[in-house]
């Protein structure tokens, strides 16, 4: 009996400072979806939730946690108001964002 692996499920990210959107699959972070954005200059630092340039802010939509996010740069109150760092979160459906801190002006401009 073979086991069928579940079908690899890609959504729209939303970027709400600039309008512009991305897919992203629900089994990568927000991210690495970004990056393939193809903008020159995206900062991924160290992808592993210890050194914030990609912090962003869910402004809506359902994201789950897929790796631990260092306290110095995101707080239990960052948390509960959807700031996080896009390395350590993947979208669980539609999603929309906003870019703050260092990722900011590489985005917007």
């Amino acid at each position: 009996m073979s086991v069928q692996a579940e079908p690899r499920t890609a959504v729209t990210v939303r970027i709400a400072d600039t309008g512009e959107s991305y897919k992203c699959h629900t089994d990568e972070s927000l991210l690495t979806g970004m990056h393939r954005m193809g903008k020159r200059g995206i900062p991924v630092g160290c992808r592993g939730g210890g050194c914030s340039v990609c912090k962003v802010w869910v402004v809506a939509g359902d994201y789950a946690q897929i790796r631990a996010m260092s306290r110095e740069y995101v707080s239990e109150e960052d948390l509960a108001h959807g700031r996080v760092l896009a390395c350590c979160v993947a979208p669980r459906g539609e999603v929309e964002l906003a870019v703050i801190g260092k990722l900011n002006k590489v985005v917007t401009r």
